[in-house]
């Protein structure tokens, strides 16, 4: 039992897998923008009290595995991070590109599982996602 997180009546572990993209999947994460993002999305989540666990930024998606109390929706948790970020990025690099929309920088929706007792094969899965879409690339070259 000492792994579970504890509010005042109850004992929890709820961890989610979450993806989502930049709208239209614009391939902007990379330059300046992924070296601020993972800190920003760790600062939100606190705000939210939940934790970045795990994050990988792709090119084109986010990876995070997030540990969420169930006093939270994952909707709400997600939408907040989502939200907030936009305007943390709109104000920071709003003004230096063109073509940067801003509060509007996240595509809507995302994807999200329940990590039950296979948190160490998400973490791994998250991590080497990049390595893994380089290979298929690769493979795809030859074909």
């Amino acid at each position: 039992m000492d792994d579970f997180e504890s509010l005042s009546h109850s004992r929890w572990e709820c961890k989610y897998h979450v993806v989502f993209i930049p709208k239209c999947r614009r391939k902007v994460l990379y330059v300046q923008l992924r070296q601020h993002l993972g800190e920003i999305f760790r600062k939100l989540a606190e705000q939210k009290e939940s934790r970045v666990l795990e994050g990988h930024l792709m090119p084109d998606h986010v990876h995070m595995l997030l540990s969420i109390p169930p006093k939270f929706a994952v909707s709400q948790v997600v939408g907040y991070m989502k939200g907030k970020s936009a305007i943390h990025l709109a104000r920071v690099y709003g003004e230096r590109k063109r073509n940067f929309v801003g509060q509007h920088f996240w595509a809507r929706g995302y994807f999200v599982s329940t990590v039950g007792r296979d948190e160490t094969m998400i973490r791994e899965y998250i991590k080497n996602q990049e390595k893994e879409d380089q290979r298929l690339e690769q493979l795809q070259l030859w074909s």
